[in-house]
């Protein structure tokens, strides 16, 4: 089974992640952060990884702490539970459109981490949470991960509408990626052989 928990402890916030790469997208995720919570959720519905999070943090101050650090732990998470990476599909690409907004998440698994983030947003804030945390979460994740990510808004009016549309483009793209390609079964995607950290 394709699964991890990763703990992170700093003076700043306690998180504890845990993932199935091979779930059914069931959830119970709480950060203090409600509108972080939802898009998390909704990741996990749409990735189909089962996800678990617990995250205590220094929302007195903001959310980026709490936010980054989420991102950094769900991360660690799916690369432990990638292992070497062996029978996955390794690319994943996804459209998806919530009513106005259309975006457009393209994922490899490559262990290369980086992120383009090529997103606008039309409200500073969604609720209490700065928009501008969102691609602090998208980069902490793919860093962690060890994911090549690039994130598109093609357009939208909504903020909450691109935002949600962002979360379940990766999810779906993300859900096509660590899938096992049943044409190349244990098999590393790569001419190298390997998908590690020195590769």
């Amino acid at each position: 089974m394709r699964q991890a928990r990763v703990e992170r402890n700093t003076k700043e916030t306690r998180i504890a992640a845990e993932v199935n790469l091979d779930g059914s997208g069931t959830y119970d995720v709480a950060t203090g952060i409600g509108f972080l919570d939802h898009m998390l959720e909704q990741f996990s519905r749409h990735s189909l990884i089962d996800l678990t999070v617990r995250a205590e943090g220094d929302l007195h101050i903001d959310f980026h702490h709490t936010t980054e650090d989420t991102g950094i732990a769900i991360g660690q998470a799916v690369k432990q539970a990638l292992g070497d990476r062996a029978g996955i599909t390794r690319y994943g690409a996804a459209l998806v459109p919530l009513d106005e907004a259309l975006s457009r998440a393209v994922v490899d698994c490559s262990n290369r981490p980086y992120l383009i983030w090529n997103v606008t947003f039309t409200a500073p804030k969604l609720g209490e949470m700065d928009t501008e945390l969102f691609r602090e979460w998208f980069q902490a994740f793919a860093q962690a991960a060890g994911l090549t990510l690039h994130m598109e808004s093609l357009y939208g009016e909504n903020s909450h509408h691109i935002v949600e549309s962002l979360y379940k483009g990766l999810a779906r793209a993300l859900r096509q990626a660590i899938s096992i390609d049943a044409g190349a079964p244990g098999s590393v995607p790569s001419t190298k052989g390997v998908l590690s950290d020195a590769n």
